[in-house]
């Protein structure tokens, strides 16, 4: 298994596909790495040399914040907006959608499954109209 920033990336995958298994790079990301470091995209992992695998590393660790520390920056910077208490801050502390969409449908994924209310809905007894 070839290990960059501490994950451990798919060998039978083309290296284009298999960067992206680390938090922070994506497929543009990848492509580009690969471009600049004169890797195949196409080849797959098992087939780079040592070197390679060596440089990809080094450049991963030495110029992008990936995994762990990317992850604390954004939970800091999370918590700095819930502290501040800005209206994005105060969204992320209810769990509502962050960045303007609406509420009143299709925010099921943000706000969870429904919560039935009790007194909603059709009342016994009365007549359909």
């Amino acid at each position: 298994m070839a290990r960059i920033a501490g994950v451990d990336i798919p060998q039978n995958k083309q290296v284009v596909y298999s960067l992206p298994y680390i938090f922070g790079i994506g497929p543009t990301l990848a492509a580009k790495i690969l471009e600049r470091l004169n890797i195949d995209p196409t080849a797959k992992v098992s087939a780079l040399t040592e070197e390679e695998l060596n440089k990809l590393r080094e450049v991963v660790d030495r110029e992008y914040r990936v995994e762990g520390d990317l992850r604390k920056e954004i939970t800091l910077n999370v918590k700095r907006l819930t502290d501040i208490g800005s209206l994005r801050g105060i969204r992320h502390r209810r769990g509502l959608p962050v960045h303007g969409q609406r509420t009143r449908t299709n925010a099921r994924t943000r706000r969870g499954p429904r919560k039935t209310v009790a007194g909603r809905g059709q009342k016994r007894g009365a007549a359909k109209k």
